[in-house]
């Protein structure tokens, strides 16, 4: 054996060494998906924020893949349900952000039990969105490590733990770490970025799922006070006088709010910076799949790029998103794509990427985003998008849009408008969506209307919105369970309030019950505190004041499927619970 064979011998053992120390599987990549909350378009540098400073994000997206034309819902978790299946939300039950319209339905198959086919290793950190209770929590839906707030944000009603911490809900929270409670020490985008690098590091040899979903810049607006100073004299507005673009009127508490997301977006980018750097390290960022993105358009108003709308609209203000892309053991990434894309393309580029088969009888919305990527011929000429965004359930019509190609169909209207009642744009030309030229356009806004029409009647009939997932109580899976607010529903948009009528859907095992009631506020009066369950009441008198925590001990329900409704009956007034805790003792 000559030395050059040798060598080359010996360069083999290595590489094999290397694959194997380091779990290397080039079939299986491993999948990173990094989503913030809240955060715009026009929220980074890359896309021509000349304020907010995110260096390694910029980077990321200036060396890998753009997609420039990406969109996702309105709102969180609708984005959430679509990315996690590939599916439209209404047709995994999620409706709303609250309402009781935030739960997915457990028969959906998400990225983390897709990926159970290869054996990945799969971990949340962050927000989840999609149910707080069994079945439908993170652990329940595939993911092996999950670290969460409830809810759709920390210090929101729902996420009772961090609620009443108020302005420092942020800080030092306690968290959901594999359904129980723990307490954390500093700043909540911090916490879930490290614990995600410390998922990498403990899987870094078999394939992983890493999903770093931060809560972050949603409000409350908490930032730590050395990013805040970076921002605190800078005017949002400044920087674009010569921009041609429209601009929207930022109102002085707009221009306080744009400092702080820019704080937090900075904040951000260097925990995405120390997760990318962990990949480096452990020499697996090669075969690993890196995504960035954000989940709707901002809150506030601030630069978003000229196009028109925040979050909670139709307009691409509120629907379209960064989305960057680096692929695994892949060179000559710097690229961007110019077609159309959207949050349900990722479960089937996954599916693609990651070599697992697409989950079997569901039936998934999205396109792999992978023959785009390799510069394959795709005709995607045909396909249509749709959004919609109002509260409880879509309203025919109103906040509604459907976007196929160039042309997009917009209705802010009534039930039974006619075609001139609606916006029409051609966003080739006119990408700010400005100039509605529906009155010279009947004939494709009318294709439109009636694609519109036929995704409105298959969607509001899916299977999983008429039949909502419940949440089962008395399962040993969790119990003691909480029944919190966001997942409550009644009064359309209960919150915090104290005088509302509320409810749970449920389906409850037979058993013997323990029952807490926690109350916003103390309660002043003796009364009668209720528990309703189908057609089984239970009821007792309280004559206990000043305390905002109630008991009814030793209660035995049937097994049964219905409304839960609680309520403390005192002087006229009937009182909603803040939440509710179900103990079952047999």
């Amino acid at each position: 054996m000559n030395l050059k064979t040798t060598l080359v011998l010996v360069i083999l053992v290595i590489v094999a060494f290397s694959k194997i120390s380091f779990g290397q599987n080039n079939k299986h990549p491993n999948v990173v998906i990094i989503i913030t909350d809240d955060q715009g378009y026009g929220d980074l540098g890359v896309t021509g924020n000349p304020h907010v400073k995110t260096p390694v994000i910029d980077k990321f997206a200036n060396e890998n893949i753009r997609f420039n034309k990406f969109y996702v819902s309105p709102v969180c978790a609708p984005t959430r349900s679509s990315l996690m299946t590939g599916r439209y939300s209404l047709r995994t039950g999620v409706r709303d952000t609250y309402n009781g319209g935030a739960t997915m339905a457990s028969n959906e198959v998400t990225i983390a039990e897709m990926l159970k086919q290869a054996n990945y290793k799969s971990g949340i950190f962050g927000k989840w969105h999609l149910g707080d209770n069994y079945p439908s929590r993170p652990n329940d839906q595939g993911f092996d490590e999950s670290l969460i707030h409830l809810a759709g944000g920390m210090g929101q009603v729902g996420d009772f733990t961090t609620y009443f911490k108020f302005d420092k809900s942020y800080f030092d929270p306690v968290l959901w770490h594999n359904g129980e409670t723990e307490a954390y020490e500093g700043y909540c985008s911090d916490i879930f970025a490290d614990e995600a690098v410390q998922f990498i590091e403990n899987n870094k040899d078999n394939p992983f799922f890493c999903y770093l979903s931060f809560n972050a810049p949603h409000t409350p607006l908490q930032v730590p006070n050395k990013y805040y100073e970076m921002y605190k004299d800078i005017d949002p507005t400044s920087g674009f006088e010569k921009d041609d673009r429209p601009f929207p009127n930022m109102s002085e508490k707009d221009k306080e709010a744009a400092r702080k997301v820019y704080a937090m977006v900075t904040n951000i980018d260097d925990n995405v910076g120390k997760l990318l750097s962990k990949l480096d390290e452990l020499k697996i960022a090669d075969n690993t799949l890196v995504v960035f993105m954000t989940d709707n358009g901002p809150q506030q108003r601030r630069y978003v790029a000229g196009m028109r709308g925040t979050k909670g609209t139709v307009y691409r203000g509120g629907v379209r998103v960064p989305f960057f892309m680096k692929m695994p053991n892949s060179v000559n990434q710097n690229k961007s794509i110019e077609t159309t894309a959207a949050h349900i393309d990722i479960l089937p580029t996954l599916a693609d990427i990651c070599n697992v088969d697409l989950p079997e009888a569901k039936k998934i919305d999205g396109k792999s985003l992978v023959p785009l990527i390799q510069d394959k011929k795709v005709d995607w000429a045909d396909r249509s998008l749709f959004f919609y965004w109002t509260r409880r359930y879509p309203e025919l019509y109103y906040s509604m849009a459907v976007q196929k190609g160039k042309h997009k169909l917009v209705g802010y209207t009534d039930y039974n408008a006619e075609i001139a009642d609606f916006e029409f744009f051609d966003i080739d030309k006119d990408g700010f969506e400005q100039n509605n030229i529906v009155e010279n356009n009947n004939a494709v806004a009318n294709d439109l209307k009636a694609e519109l029409d036929r995704y409105y009647a298959e969607l509001i009939n899916s299977e999983n919105l008429k039949n909502p997932q419940p949440i089962i109580v008395g399962n040993k899976n969790e119990n003691p369970i909480i029944l919190n607010r966001n997942d409550a529903g009644g009064s359309r948009g209960i919150w915090a309030q104290e005088e509302i009528y509320g409810k749970w859907d449920v389906s409850i095992a037979e058993g013997v019950y323990n029952v807490k009631f926690k109350f916003v506020k103390p309660i002043q009066s003796a009364g009668r505190m209720y528990l309703e369950t189908g057609a089984i009441i239970n009821q007792t008198k309280n004559t206990e004041v000043n305390t905002d925590i109630l008991e009814m001990k030793n209660i035995h329900l049937t097994k049964m499927d219905c409304d839960l409704i609680p309520f403390y009956a005192t002087k006229g007034k009937n009182i909603f619970p803040f939440w509710v805790e179900l103990e079952k003792l047999d």
